[in-house]
């Protein structure tokens, strides 16, 4: 019989710091109790931080993560062959997880077909842009600068247009791997907080680099240099030039996943 445990919110990091500090063949962690591991949607540190030296390893494919990619909220499942504790798995994968600054907060007993990437129902994404003159300090790399005045208020008119089911291929990263552009698009808001614009979407799920390329193209309608016609034109033409930049990944953060 299989256990399955569900590991809600792991704390957030750089991907690229991860992979400097903890990906070295010699700095892996054996978990040599576990015979089967099955992961799913965790970053790359964190996958090779938990093979064992031996044993079955099953790893489900976790998302592309870029040069500061942020996470405040992820699931991994893992199966297990025997019975263990909710606390004492949780208290055995922070011990093997040291010393990466990465954190197992809770973990807690589900369903047998329970999967963290395939049973998610809704993904939630920000993007944070810091709209001033002055430079950024404390958000140096965490959030996209950007010293030119913005309109969020056009902007999110602009991001109206894009809502609901479309082919999203003028938003679609080249190398995306998914097998159709076709997505359904929940919310997308704009909204200003003192010098930070904040760009919020929700899908169950989004093609690759879809929410830094929709705000690089919002960019273009807080500049005043589109309207919410030319966001229309470019969901209509579905093709990738026709769409603004791909915005950096420094401002992108996975808030949330629903199942």
């Amino acid at each position: 019989m299989t256990e399955t445990h569900a590991l809600p919110e792991i704390k957030p990091k750089d991907c690229d710091q991860y992979a400097g500090e903890v990906i070295e063949p010699q700095r892996r962690f054996p978990l040599t109790r576990f015979d089967h591991i099955a992961l799913s949607t965790v970053p790359p540190y964190l996958v090779k931080g938990l093979i064992p030296r031996a044993g079955l390893v099953v790893i489900w494919g976790p998302p592309k993560c870029g040069k500061s990619f942020w996470i405040f909220d992820l699931a991994a499942h893992i199966d297990l062959d025997e019975e263990t504790g909710a606390d004492t798995l949780r208290d055995a994968l922070n011990f093997h997880l040291r010393p990466a600054a990465v954190a197992v907060l809770a973990a807690e007993a589900v369903a047998d077909d329970f999967h963290a990437r395939f049973s998610a129902t809704e993904r939630a994404y920000r993007y944070r842009i810091v709209n001033r003159r002055a430079p950024l300090a404390l958000d140096r790399g965490r959030a996209w600068f950007v010293p030119v005045p913005l309109d969020a208020g056009a902007m999110h008119e602009a991001a109206r247009a894009l809502l609901g089911k479309h082919d999203f291929t003028s938003f679609r990263a080249g190398g995306c791997q998914a097998k159709s552009p076709v997505k359904t698009l929940d919310a997308l808001e704009v909204s200003r907080d003192g010098d930070e614009i904040r760009i919020e979407a929700r899908a169950r799920s989004f093609l690759h680099h879809q929410v830094r390329n929709m705000a690089g193209s919002l960019r273009l309608a807080g500049e005043g240099k589109w309207s919410r016609a030319d966001m229309e034109r470019a969901l209509a033409a579905r093709d990738r030039r026709a769409a603004g930049p791909t915005a950096p990944a420094d401002g992108l953060y996975l808030i949330g996943v629903r199942y």
